[in-house]
Formats: structure tokens, sequence, C-alpha cells
């Protein structure tokens, strides 16, 4: 039976980790089974790689959900990347409070702060694809390779290009409707072993009937 404990979940495969058991930050949230594929880097440093200006300082957080594919490459850009708007300059002044003699606690002052990125289950975000601060992925969609994701994903949606924008629904409405309703998931592992051949072949009525 399927173990969601485990680091490498491919024997002789090291390039492929549960990135549940990899990650450490307490901002960091990732569900059973989802993994991360890297042929350039050690996937077992997604945090410092791929989860980028994730500053404790603005408590924002990145949450994934269960059973995603994040391919090589992807990236989850935080608050901090984004240089405030509000002021007549880009220049970051807050953050060099000792050079302009500015009070410290205002350093979150340097950047908009738009908020956690929440990706839903069974996500698959393709290779070098980018998250923006602010983003959530609903369940079921699917991140093109390379796009740049600055909005909100319905579940269920193909995006692609920069800006990443929809090319698709993955199936028709009363399926994913379906889909988000039976949330197979969250089911216990005997119940998903029993029913990856309907998974697999698109079999909802088979879904429904458990």
């Amino acid at each position: 039976m399927a173990d969601s404990k485990k680091i490498y979940p491919r024997t002789g495969d090291m390039q492929t980790v549960y990135l549940k058991n990899v990650i450490t930050n307490p901002n960091i949230e990732v569900g059973d089974y989802t993994m991360y594929n890297d042929f350039l880097n050690d996937p077992t440093r997604f945090e410092k790689n791929n989860v980028l200006y994730h500053y404790p300082i603005n408590h924002d957080k990145l949450i994934i959900g269960k059973f995603c594919s994040i391919a090589c490459g992807a990236k989850f850009l935080f608050n901090s990347a984004n240089h405030t708007l509000a002021s007549l300059s880009t220049y970051p002044f807050p953050l060099f409070f000792e050079e302009w003699g500015l009070d410290k606690k205002n350093v979150a002052k340097s950047w908009d702060n738009k908020g956690n990125i929440i990706i839903g289950n069974d996500v698959w975000i393709g290779f070098e694809a980018v998250i923006l601060a602010g983003v959530t992925i609903g369940d079921g969609a699917i991140i093109g390779a390379r796009a740049v994701v600055t909005k909100d994903v319905p579940p269920y949606t193909i995006v692609g290009g920069v800006p990443a924008k929809p090319i698709k629904k993955r199936f028709d409405e009363d399926v994913i409707s379906d889909l988000l309703c039976i949330e197979w998931w969250d089911w216990p592992n005997e119940k998903i072993a029993r029913n990856i051949a309907a998974i697999q072949s698109g079999c909802i009525k088979e879904l429904m009937e458990g």
C-alpha cells in the first residue's frame, strides 16, 4: 500500500520527492502524496530553491493540497518581491532603514502584501511555471510550462502563457461539479486504490458509486 511518509516514492529515483516530507518551514503546508521532481537541483531543497521572497515578517503562507504534481523549476514568488506601487518610487527605502534613518518596524512597507499562495488538490504545475503572491489555484487545474500566474485559476481549468490565461476547461461543468463533490483525494488509501482504474479511465459514474 502507498506510504505518504517516505521521501523518495520511486526506488532508485532521487529526483522525485513527496514534498510534505522535506518541508521544515511552518508557513509552508503540503498535503499527502504531492510530489516534486527536479532534474537540475536537489528536490529536497525545494524551500530554498523554489519558494522565493518568503520572509517571516510577512506571515504569508504557501498551502499546497494533496496529490499535486509539481514539475522541475516551478517557482512560488512571495510578497517581498512586490515593490510597493503606492509610493512615487518603487525603490524600497524602508528596507534600507539604517541608510536613511527610518524606523525599522516599517520595513514591510517596502512591498505590497497580496496574501498567501493557495494550491488546491490534484493540481499539475508545469516546468518552470511561476505562481505569484495572492493567487489561488483550484482543484484539478493545470498550469502550463513557463506560465506566469498572476490571477486565480478556477478548478479543472488549463491555463498558460505570460500572464497566464485560461485555455480550456478539462471537463464539462457537470463532471467538474461531481469531482468537487466527490473529493476523491480525501478518501482513505484503500478506497483510492480500489478506484484508480475509474480515476484513470475517467469513469465519473464509478467514482460516484465509490
